[in-house]
């Protein structure tokens, strides 16, 4: 395996910089299923029938809570990176383990907030809106899921192997999968919960 010392670590090698084009072409895929979500939400946000709509369930406190706890990850994912290019280990796992930890305050919330609803009426068989609603936020919902688990296994491998051009390379994979979810929260953030608050 030929490395390039020109390049950042996650870079260094041909396979990595294979791994990260492809997985830009990942995102692609993934843009396109949160695009459908969006179009069909938009599409149904109004056919309420007999349930309640956006205005009725939506609570403020607990969208700010997830859209502060989730932006601050991607600030923390950011710092593990930049850490990692310096080549401080006992930062990247640090920054990691804080980012995971947001990850799950957010995963808790969104917990609280679909018991809320359940509770309050809005299931995902009372309207075509509820069942939408519950489709996109529970689709987000998973992929931070199993972003938590990725950036788990991912902190094991840190630990155990140190920071090396496969370890850095699934680091900088994971970063940009954590930004993307911060960047379909701000869409929902703003055209699911604060168009429906209005």
């Amino acid at each position: 395996m030929k490395i390039d010392q020109s390049l950042p670590l996650e870079y260094s090698t041909e396979e990595n910089r294979l791994k990260i084009y492809g997985f830009w072409i990942f995102l692609g895929a993934e843009i396109m299923l949160f695009a459908t979500l969006f179009a069909s939400y938009f599409t149904l946000e109004g056919r309420t029938g007999n349930g309640p709509s956006g205005a009725e369930i939506f609570e403020i406190t607990p969208v700010l809570i997830e859209t502060l706890v989730l932006l601050t990850s991607s600030f923390t994912i950011g710092l593990a990176i930049h850490a990692m290019r310096l080549g401080r280990q006992k930062a990247v796992i640090a920054f990691f383990v804080i980012t995971l930890l947001l990850g799950a305050g957010f995963l808790s919330v969104e917990i609280y907030e679909f018991i809320n609803y359940v509770h309050v009426g809005a299931g995902i068989q009372t309207s075509a809106f509820t069942a939408i609603l519950l489709l996109t936020l529970g689709t987000h919902g998973a992929h931070v899921t199993i972003g938590f688990f990725w950036g788990l296994f991912i902190v094991m491998q840190i630990r155990k192997r140190g920071i090396t051009p496969q370890t850095a390379n699934k680091s900088f994979i994971f970063s940009l999968y954590w930004h993307f979810l911060d960047v379909v929260w701000i869409f929902i953030f703003s055209f699911i919960y604060l168009k429906g608050m209005m």
